[in-house]
Order: structure tokens, then sequence, then C-alpha cells
């Protein structure tokens, strides 16, 4: 019987290595609360985290219409896409801090 148990317990302590070894992988996914990735670029997307407070300003607004003009609500990163040169997408956040 004691034997099982500390079979068990080395059972449950690799499977908890292996979680916390795929937590801190997927670690950099993690969006914070207020939140929201999108994807930019033409053609190669990098992702950005932005706060949902910009979901409200009207240049933001704006690449948002262009997004849906070109995507509908079928965006190919699972994620919001926004069609954009990343320069410009860059350029725009930092006016709307």
């Amino acid at each position: 019987m004691g034997i099982r148990l500390l079979s068990m317990i080395h059972n449950a302590k690799q499977i908890l290595k292996r979680h916390n070894n795929h937590a801190l992988k997927s670690a950099d996914q993690v969006v914070p609360r207020g939140h929201i990735a999108v994807y930019v670029g033409e053609m190669e997307r990098k992702r950005f985290v932005v706060p949902i407070s910009y979901l409200n300003h009207p240049l933001f607004a704006d690449l948002l219409n262009r997004a849906e003009e070109e995507f509908g609500f079928n965006h190919p990163m699972g994620g919001l896409t926004i069609p954009c040169k990343e320069d410009a997408f860059i350029d725009l956040t930092s006016r709307l801090h």
C-alpha cells in the first residue's frame, strides 16, 4: 500500500511539472483584464495587447472599420486582425495614450 502511494505521489508531481512548464510557455499569451489582443500587419502579423478603452476612440474605430471590410467577422489569426502597417498602428496607439 505504501509503495502504491509513493507511485501516485510521483505521478502527481510529474503531472504538475508538465502543467507548470506548459503554463510558463503560454504565459505570454495571457491578456490582462481590461485589454484586448490584436494582430497587426499587412503580410506578417504581430500581436499587440491594447486597452479596451481604445475601442471607443474614433481613430481606432477607423482601423476596426477597415478590418471589418477586409475580414468581416472571420479573422484568420483567431483574434482581431487589423490590416495596416505595424508602424502606423504603433504611431496611432502612441497618440492614444
